[in-house]
């Protein structure tokens, strides 16, 4: 009797555990409609006329609405010139990512692994970096980035790697101090310095995290506008987020179909980047987000 009991229960666990996976997976299905909708949306509109994005802009595209690809070759080649700012967020958004992995990866090994007072301070206020808004500083910033020329594409990488360290030093300190030390350990009495035993045998452990951050990062600095804006001198340099803006002209004409392109012309490579790299982010996250 005691057997069929269990059996009965065991069978009851599978059926309830069967009946809730079947109820997230609806809900969060209908959820995952809802936040693809609007991407959906700007795709559908970037094929329409511009006079016919606002009469009707849950509508497919038919003969009578449809321009192509009209809206398309507008966006490249308007004088905004969206080429140009297109080369100059991927040359930021490059540069500022691979800066940012780099120097918080190394620094994180090193407060990681060595326990004084000021590592620790160091990496208090790297946290503290991620709480304050950026309000409060965006003016003396702007000011200070004037005086030592970080206003150029190939600067603000230095600019952002100050903005990006405190979320990538708590993953990657925290994935560092869940590992235990005993290969470094290892490594270190076979010959390897510091240096050999961190590119060789600690950073291709943190794959995972190094690609989560990445992506993070990535769609930050990708989709950032406000720092672009106040630093990069716009006479000369923008990005894609400030061109689409510039679509709107001063009388207050909106070229929607050339903006709802290029959105599209935007989007499309981080959301290629985030489907090729998608199996790393939670276990990236999850483990930057142990606590050690």
């Amino acid at each position: 009797m005691e057997n069929t009991n269990k059996i009965k229960t065991a069978d009851e666990i599978k059926i309830k555990r069967k009946t809730s996976d079947i109820v997230f997976t609806v809900v969060f299905s209908i959820i995952s409609v809802f936040w693809m909708y609007p991407l959906v949306m700007v795709l559908i509109n970037s094929f329409k006329n511009k006079n016919y994005i606002f009469q009707n802009p849950f509508a497919l595209p038919d003969e009578k609405t449809t321009v192509y690809g009209d809206n398309y070759v507008q966006a490249v080649t308007t004088k905004m010139d969206f080429m140009s700012a297109l080369m100059n967020s991927v040359i930021i958004t490059v540069f500022s990512v691979a800066l940012i992995l780099l120097c918080t990866s190394m620094c994180a090994y090193y407060v990681s692994r060595v326990k004084t007072w000021y590592t620790a301070i160091f990496y208090y206020l790297c946290l503290f970096s991620m709480i304050v808004p950026f309000q409060m500083i965006m003016f003396p910033l702007s000011k200070v980035t004037d005086v030592l020329q970080l206003n150029t594409p190939f600067r603000i990488p230095l600019v952002y790697l100050g903005f990006g360290a405190g979320t990538a030093m708590f993953m990657f300190s925290n994935f560092l101090k869940s590992l235990p030390p005993d290969i470094e350990e290892a490594a270190m009495i076979d010959g390897c310095g510091p240096v050999r035993t961190f590119f060789l045998i600690v950073l291709p452990i943190m794959k995972p995290t190094i690609i989560s951050v990445g992506i993070l990062e990535t769609m930050w600095i990708w989709n950032d506008y406000l720092l672009p804006y106040l630093v990069l001198k716009i006479r000369y340099y923008k990005t894609v987020p400030i061109v689409i803006q510039y679509f709107q002209s001063g009388y207050g004409r909106v070229e929607w179909g050339a903006i709802m392109a290029s959105m599209v012309i935007t989007i499309v490579p981080i959301v290629i980047l985030y489907l090729f790299l998608q199996k790393y982010i939670i276990k990236g996250v999850l483990s930057g987000a142990v606590k050690g």
